[in-house]
C-alpha cells in the first residue's frame, strides 16, 4: 500500500474524499472500501481507489480503510478517522486544557509546598475544513488546533518574581509540520564494529550512506505508515539488514541501534555432488535443520548448469541464542489472504550466497530441499503449520515459498530423527525463514515517565519500547529456550500498545522481555525485589502475580535495571481482575490505546538526577507539537535543535548545585528578559581529590524564532554555597574580549558572559551539538563535556579536562532547599 487514506474532520452536510493506492505485480485493480469494518456497496458509492461521500451525516463518522487485491494477493490500508461535527459544533475549544510544569524549588505555590503551575495546552487535534471546500487526494492543507494567544504572568518566588508564559486561547490554524526522522547507528552484532559508509535503501531507492562511526539519519517520507530500510555493506562482510524502523508521527527524531549479522565464512562445494549444509550447529547444539543440494543444483543466471567448485556461505540466525534477536531482519510479519498484516513465530532465518570459485560470479540454484528437525519444534500445534518464507526487501514482509511436510524417509545418518521437508529455488539473494503464523495474540500496555513519581502529566513521548517474545522452558519462566518474535513501538501521549504472543490456557506459555530507550538512553524499569510493589509497577493484584513480573536484576543486583520480563497471560473476560489491562485481547487494540492512565499498565522511567530545567515558554522536548513560536522560546527552531553546555570545575569537599540563568543580551525584543534556568549538580572526579565538575546547559546565542536578528544570550553561572571564581579559561576569556560587548564580571561568586555565537569546542570549555532531536543533542554534548574532548563520549567526569571556569568552595554547601531558604530570609541589602 503506497498511499493510505488520511484522517479528516468535516461538518455535517459537507463532502469528503478518501484515497488509497497499492502497487504490485500484476498491478492491483480491484479496490474495496470499509466503514467501521463493514464493506461498503460499490453500486451505492461508485468507488474505485477513491471514495467520495457527499452530504455527510453524523452517523457516517468512524474509521475508513481500503483493500486492494489482484490474483497475487491482497493488502489493506491503515484506517483513517472521519470526524463529523454537528452544525455550530467547534472542533477546537478556545479554552486550553490543563498542563502542569514544575517551577524552581524557591517558588512554592500553596501551603502544601507544591511547585506545579498550570500553563495550559491546546490539543493538536485536526480542525474542520472550510465549508464547500473540495477535498482531493493529497491536496488538502491541514488545519489543526493550536495556540492562538499567550499571556505573560509573574510568579512570586523568594522575594522576587519569575516570568512565565501561559496559553490564554486556542484556535484553528495551519498544522505544525515538524520533520520526522529516524537516527541511529549500524554496528556488527558480534564485535560492535561500525558499518562505515554502508548504503541505505528505502524500498528500491538509495537514500544515503552511514557515517564513519556507523551513524545514520533517515527523513521519513510524508504519509509513511511502515518504514522499511535496508542497510547494505559494500564490502560484503555482513548480511543485508532489513529493518522496520519505528518513528514518531508527531515529529522529531527516534534513535535506533541496528545490528548486522556477519556472514559465515564460505566453504567449497563440488557442484557435481550432493551437498548438505547444516543450519544452526553453533554452541554445541543439534542443528535446527539442513539445506540439501542435489548434484547439478547450481545454475548460472542464464540457466546453464555449473558443475565446478562453488564457494558457499550459509549464515543461520538461531533463535535459540537470545543474543541474536537484535540482529534479526524485518518485524516477522506477512500479509494474509485478506490483506491483514499477521505476525510470524520464527524457528530460524538463513541467508545464502553461492559464487563460482575464481571468477566470484553469483550463482542460483534449481530445486533444493530444506529439511527441519521436528524435534526442535516444542509446540506440537506448530508442526502442522510450519512453512518456508522469503523476505521481500522492499516491503519488509515475508512471502510464502512453500509448506514443510513430514518426510517419508530419513537419511541414514539421521534415522533417529524426524524431518519436515520443503522445496525451494534460490533465484535471488534473499533471506529465508522457518516460521509458523501465530494467532494467539494480545497487546501489552506500557507507559514511560520522566521520573519515579509516575505523575500522569509527566509521561514521555518518543520513547522506543521494544518487546521480544520468549518461549520459556515449562516451569522455568526465567530460562527461555528460544525467542520467537520482536516488536518496537514509539510512545505517544497515552503510552504504547505492543503486540505479543499470549496464551489463555497456560499463563507461562509465552513470556515477553521489554526494554525502553529515549535518544539512546536506556530507561529504568520498576523494581521487583526485595519486595514487589503493585502500586509502583502499575498493575494490581492478583493479575500481577499471574504475570510473574520480574525486573532484569531480580536475582542478581549487579545486572542492569533496564528491562522486565512477564508472562503474557491472556486476560480472562470472566475475571474482573483481568479486564483492566495491562494485557488486552488482540481485538481490543482501540481499548488498549484509549485506556485511561488509571488503568493497569507497565512502567519505565528516567532515572532522576540532580538537575532541573525551567523555560519561560513551556515546551515538552518529547512532543515537538508543543513548541510555540515566541521571542522567549528556549529553542527558536523546531526543525533543528542546538544544545550548548559550559563545563565548570569546582574545587571543594562536596558536590555542588550550579545554576545557569539565561536572559536576552543583545536583541531589542528580549534584552534583559529571562529565557530560562538550568540547575545541575556537579559530579565528583574519581581521580582528583576534592574536585568535581558540572556540565551546565545554557541557551545558545543565535537567531530567535523570527530568524531576523541574532541574540547573544547573557549567561550567568552561579554555584551554590560559599564559592568564588578562581580561574577562567584563557582562550575563552580572549575570545570574549575580542567579541564585545563584554559582560560585567564584578561579582566573584559568579561567572557571566554574552554567549559566543560560534561553536567554540572543548579547548574553550564550551560544547555545542546540533541535532533534530533535542534530547539526543543534549546527551551527546554532555558526553563530550564529561570527557573534555570534541568528539569523545564519557559517563565518568574528568573535571580538569576542557574546563571553562573554575570555582573554589570553602565549606560544605547547604542542601538545595536550605540554600534557597537562606535567600528568602536574607536582608534586603544583601
Amino acid at each position: 500500500m503506497v498511499l493510505h487514506p488520511k484522517a479528516k474532520v468535516r461538518v455535517a452536510g459537507q463532502e469528503v474524499t478518501f484515497c488509497c493506492k497499492a502497487s504490485g505485480t500484476p498491478v492491483p485493480k480491484k479496490y474495496y472500501w470499509y466503514h467501521n469494518g463493514t464493506l461498503l456497496e460499490r453500486k451505492v458509492h461508485g468507488y474505485s481507489s477513491r471514495l467520495a461521500l457527499k452530504g455527510l451525516a453524523l452517523e457516517q463518522a468512524g474509521t475508513y480503510h481500503c483493500k486492494a487485491s489482484s490474483e497475487a494477493g491482497a493488502i489493506k490500508s491503515a484506517p483513517a478517522q472521519l470526524t463529523v461535527l454537528a452544525q455550530g459544533q467547534q472542533s477546537c475549544k478556545s479554552e486550553p486544557e490543563p498542563s502542569l510544569v514544575e517551577l524552581p524549588s524557591e517558588c512554592p505555590q500553596d501551603a502544601t509546598g507544591s511547585r506545579y503551575y498550570n500553563v495550559g495546552r491546546c490539543p493538536p487535534a485536526p480542525c474542520a475544513s472550510s465549508v464547500g471546500r473540495r477535498s482531493e487526494c493529497g491536496a488538502e492543507a491541514g488545519r489543526c488546533c493550536g495556540v492562538r494567544r499567550m499571556e505573560l504572568r509573574d510568579i512570586p518566588c523568594a522575594g522576587s518574581s519569575l516570568p512565565i508564559k501561559v496559553v490564554a486561547e486556542c484556535g484553528c490554524g495551519p498544522c505544525a509540520q515538524p520533520r520526522v526522522l529516524v537516527q541511529g547507528r549500524v554496528t556488527a552484532a558480534d564485535t560492535g564494529e561500525p558499518l562505515r559508509f554502508g548504503q541505505i535503501f528505502l524500498g528500491g531507492r538509495k537514500v544515503g550512506f552511514t557515517g564513519y562511526k556507523g551513524s545514520f539519519t533517515i527523513e521519513v517520507p510524508p504519509d509513511t505508515q511502515r518504514l522499511v530500510a535496508r542497510f547494505v555493506d559494500r564490502q560484503q562482510r555482513f548480511v543485508d539488514a532489513i529493518k522496520v524502523l519505528p518513528f514518531n508521527r508527531r515529529g522529531g527524531a527516534v534513535y535506533q541501534e541496528v545490528k548486522m549479522l556477519r556472514k559465515k565464512e564460505p566453504v567449497e562445494l563440488d557442484g557435481n555432488r550432493v551437498n548438505a549444509i547444516p543450519l544452526g550447529e553453533e554452541s554445541g547444539r543439534e542443528p535446527v535443520g539442513e539445506l540439501l543440494l542435489p548434484a547439478g543444483a547450481f545454475l548460472r543466471p542464464s540457466g546453464e548448469v555449473f558443475n565446478g567448485t562453488v564457494k558457499a556461505s550459509v549464515t543461520f540466525l538461531d533463535p535459540r541464542d537470545m543474543a541474536t534477536a537484535s540482529a534479526a531482519s524485518s518485524d516477522l510479519s506477512f500479509a494474509d489472504a485478506d490483506g491483514d498484516i499477521v505476525p510470524l513465530r520464527t524457528y530460524g532465518m538463513f541467508a545464502v550466497e553461492f559464487r563460482e570459485l575464481g571468477s566470484g560470479a553469483a550463482l542460483q540454484t534449481g530445486p533444493v530441499q530444506v529439511r527441519m528437525d521436528a524435534g526442535q519444534v516444542w509446540m506440537p500445534e506448530h508442526l502442522q503449520k510450519m512453512k518456508l518464507w522469503s523476505l521481500n526487501p522492499e516491503t519488509g514482509l515475508w512471502e510464502e515459498e512453500g509448506i514443510l511436510r513430514p518426510a517419508e524417509g530419513s537419511r541414514r545418518k539421521r534415522e533417529e530423527r524426524t524431518f519436515l521437508v520443503g522445496n525451494l529455488e534460490i533465484r535471488e539473494r534473499r533471506l529465508f525463514n522457518l516460521d509458523v503464523p501465530e494467532d494467539r495474540r494480545c497487546f501489552v500496555k506500557v507507559r514511560a515517565y520522566s521520573n519515579e513519581k509516575f505523575n500522569p502529566y509527566e509521561q514521555l513521548e518518543g520513547v522506543v519500547i521494544s518487546l521480544v517474545n520468549l518461549e520459556p522452558q515449562p516451569g522455568y519462566p526465567t530460562n527461555p529456550r528460544a525467542w520467537g518474535r520482536f516488536d518496537s513501538v514509539v510512545t505517544g501521549p497515552n503510552g504504547a500498545c505492543l503486540p505479543a504472543f499470549c496464551d489463555g490456557q497456560r499463563a507461562d506459555a509465552y513470556s515477553a522481555y521489554v526494554t525502553a530507550t529515549l535518544g539512546g538512553e536506556e530507561l529504568e524499569a520498576v523494581a521487583s525485589s526485595p519486595k514487589l510493589n503493585p502500586n509502583a509497577v502499575g498493575v494490581s493484584q492478583p493479575y500481577l502475580g499471574k504475570l510473574g513480573y520480574r525486573r532484569s536484576d531480580h536475582d542478581d543486583p549487579d545486572l542492569k535495571k533496564t528491562a522486565f520480563q512477564i508472562n503474557v497471560a491472556k486476560p480472562d473476560p470472566n475475571n474482573v481482575d483481568e479486564t483492566n489491562g495491562p494485557v488486552y485481547p488482540y481485538r481490543s487494540l482501540q481499548e488498549c490505546e484509549q485506556a485511561p492512565v488509571s488503568a493497569n499498565h507497565l512502567r519505565f522511567y528516567r532515572v532522576e538526577v540532580d538537575k532541573y530545567e525551567y523555560n519561560v515558554v513551556p515546551f515538552r522536548e518529547s512532543d515537538l507539537t508543543s513548541w510555540t513560536g515566541d521571542y522567549l522560546s528556549w529553542w527558536p527552531n523546531p526543525q533543528e535543535f542546538r544544545a550548548c553546555f559550559i563545563k565548570v570545575q569546582i574545587e571543594g569537599p562536596q558536590e555542588y548545585m550550579v545554576r545557569s540563568r539565561n536572559v536576552g543580551g543583545s536583541h531589542p525584543r528580549t534584552r534583559g528578559q529571562l529565557y530560562g534556568l538550568r540547575d545541575t549538580r556537579s559530579v565528583r572526579d574519581m581521580l582528583l581529590e576534592n574536585t568535581s565538575g558540572a556540565c551546565v546547559e545554557f541557551k545558545c546565542s543565535g537567531m530567535l524564532f523570527d530568524q531576523s536578528l541574532v541574540d547573544r544570550t547573557l549567561v550567568s553561572i552561579v554555584p551554590q554555597g560559599s564559592c568564588h571564581r578562581s580561574a577562567v579559561n584563557g582562550l575563552l576569556r580572549d575570545y570574549l574580549s575580542r567579541h564585545p560587548p563584554v559582560a560585567d564580571n564584578n561579582h566573584t561568586a559568579a561567572f557571566s558572559m554574552l554567549a559566543p555565537v560560534d561553536p567554540l569546542g572543548h579547548n574553550y570549555g564550551i560544547y555545542t551539538v546540533t541535532d533534530q532531536n533535542p534530547r539526543l543533542a543534549k546527551e551527546i554534548a554532555i558526553g563530550r563535556c564529561f570527557d573534555g574532548t570534541s568528539d569523545g563520549f564519557s559517563r565518568e567526569m574528568k573535571a580538569a579536562a576542557g574546563t571553562a571556569v573554575t570555582f573554589t568552595c570553602q565549606e560544605r554547601p547547604p542542601g538545595r532547599e536550605s540554600f534557597f531558604q537562606r535567600l528568602l530570609t536574607a536582608p534586603a541589602e544583601a
